[in-house]
């Protein structure tokens, strides 16, 4: 991913995405149905996303790429944070990213994964 382009637009292009500031400006927390399911930051010399992630494929997603590493500032076991700096390419993100959003929707209660299921059709694989 080109460290010239936030993954803002693919984040807010989640069904119900919301986007809120609750560690201060330069810390872009995503959520959906007030579940966190990304959080986003950058600075002079980094530019991270940590995404929620199925703990073994957390475990192999750090062995494939260097730019993966546990969680920073999370549970180690079910985030990853991901180096938007290297050489991880952009689909892997956007795969990544509706990977958590998909691991967060699917813990919501029933009757709000049925109202998202019947707005949105991405999410027509929910129960």
């Amino acid at each position: 991913m080109s460290p010239n382009k936030s993954p803002h637009k693919y984040l807010m292009t989640q069904p119900n995405a919301e986007l809120d500031y609750p560690f201060g400006a330069d810390i872009h927390v995503y959520k959906v149905e007030g579940k966190v399911f990304a959080i986003y930051f950058k600075d002079a010399n980094s530019e991270r996303i940590n995404l929620k992630c199925d703990p073994v494929h957390a475990q192999e997603l750090r062995t494939v790429f260097n730019e993966i590493t546990p969680g920073y500032h999370m549970n180690k076991k079910h985030w990853n944070t991901l180096d938007l700096k290297g050489d991880l390419p952009k689909s892997e993100v956007h795969r990544l990213i509706d990977h958590s959003y998909d691991l967060v929707v699917k813990s919501l209660p029933k009757a709000t994964k049925q109202r998202l299921r019947i707005q949105y059709e991405r999410l027509a694989w929910l129960k």
